[in-house]
């Protein structure tokens, strides 16, 4: 993706040009940058910034009940709105160096609160026409959403750390999350810890899809303290840029512009078909392909 050509101010606050793709670097990234200066100005947390995606994002997913056009238009501007926002707490906080762990947690779950929305929205829209079956076909739905936001996630945090180490990725392993959740008190770090516990459980339920993955990296903490040689980080990165375009698929651009689509063509319930389908293949893909040269990976570690 070197081809890509932006300022170096905006690129300093991107996580790696190989993670981003086309939309993001040329629309999400510079107003993201735009409102991550703004924001700085008034020296407002890029956590509050997130806080406040969560609160335009659902409020863009009760515009989608509406059979009206002109109101789903306004969800799709306040969509695209908290979207913005979601990209400025990211650059804001490597801008600024406030990164925290809650603020990892609350990135991570402000789509989730988008995506409820809308999911209910859409359900509540069609009740009267599909009954019962359109909650469950939304459950289904929302169900491998959430591996599909997950994996794409997960796959993107690993392709960092071997691109730019640990400083650059915000890949968690389960074991070190348990331990420092250990610590942790119910009655001084309640919020903090409630956090906690969903994220752990976020956590291993990506570990347990990637088997292959784990055992590679305990080959790399065992007999590489840790340091995965120059050699294999180079080419990991070859073998895993190429899926960096599905996890960009799998997290917002493309199921939005399908969920778009649905809306101007009056058949939301499409919307959860696409995904059960097109972003289903794309998923399983991507796993069959990280776990397969994983597992080459492996037996060249060892040898």
């Amino acid at each position: 993706m070197s081809e890509k050509k932006i300022s170096p101010e905006l690129e300093s606050t991107l996580k790696s040009m190989d993670t981003e793709e086309f939309i993001d670097i040329y629309f999400y990234r510079p107003i993201g940058y735009r409102w991550a200066l703004f924001f700085n100005k008034f020296d407002i947390s890029p956590n509050s910034i997130t806080i406040a995606s969560i609160f335009i994002g659902i409020a863009a997913g009760i515009c989608f009940y509406y059979q009206n056009l002109t109101i789903n238009a306004i969800g799709m501007l306040l969509l695209v709105w908290a979207n913005s926002y979601d990209s400025a707490d990211g650059q804001l906080a490597r801008m600024t160096g406030k990164k925290t762990p809650l603020g990892r947690i609350l990135d991570g779950t402000a789509g989730d609160f988008w995506f409820i929305a809308i999911y209910a929205a859409i359900c509540l829209r069609l009740t009267p026409t599909w009954g019962i079956g359109i909650w469950i076909l939304g459950a289904v739905t929302g169900f491998f959403h959430s591996k599909q936001a997950a994996m794409a996630d997960y796959y993107r945090n690993i392709h960092l750390l071997f691109l730019k180490g640990k400083a650059g990725s915000e890949l968690s392993y389960s074991p070190i999350l348990k331990e420092n959740y250990k610590k942790l008190s119910w009655k001084h770090d309640f919020i903090y810890k409630l956090f906690e516990t969903f994220y752990i459980n976020y956590t291993v339920g990506q570990e347990r899809l990637t088997p292959k993955f784990q055992r590679m990296m305990n080959i790399i903490r065992t007999k590489y303290n840790d340091e995965a040689p120059e050699w294999f980080r180079t080419a990991f990165r070859t073998k895993s840029l190429p899926l960096m375009k599905y996890t960009n698929m799998l997290s917002f651009n493309t199921r939005v512009i399908a969920l778009f689509i649905s809306f101007f063509i009056d058949m939301p319930w499409l919307y959860f078909v696409f995904e059960l389908t097109v972003l289903n293949i794309m998923l399983v893909y991507m796993i069959i392909t990280h776990e397969r040269f994983c597992e080459i990976f492996s037996k060249e570690l060892e040898s």
